[in-house]
């Protein structure tokens, strides 16, 4: 019975280490945090855009919606 609590006292004390190691692993500084929500909020738009733009008709519409794809994708270059 002993033999059962100490396996799972060492069970618990391996999840709790890796725990912690991902843990540290996922820590990043706010700069990166903000560039990767910027990120996803861009590719979430660039694809609004794309399917608005396989969707449009007049020529000036297209038009429009590509020039707002190429910013996007600039954006997202840029970062």
């Amino acid at each position: 019975m002993a033999r059962g609590w100490e396996s799972k006292a060492v069970e618990d004390q391996i999840a709790a280490s890796e725990e912690r190691r991902s843990a540290a692993r996922d820590v990043r500084l706010p700069d990166e945090l903000e560039r990767e929500s910027r990120r996803q909020g861009l590719l979430l738009s660039r694809a609004k855009v794309a399917g608005d733009l396989e969707r449009a008709r007049d020529e000036r519409h297209r038009a429009a919606l590509q020039h707002a794809l190429d910013y996007i994708d600039n954006q997202i270059d840029s970062l």
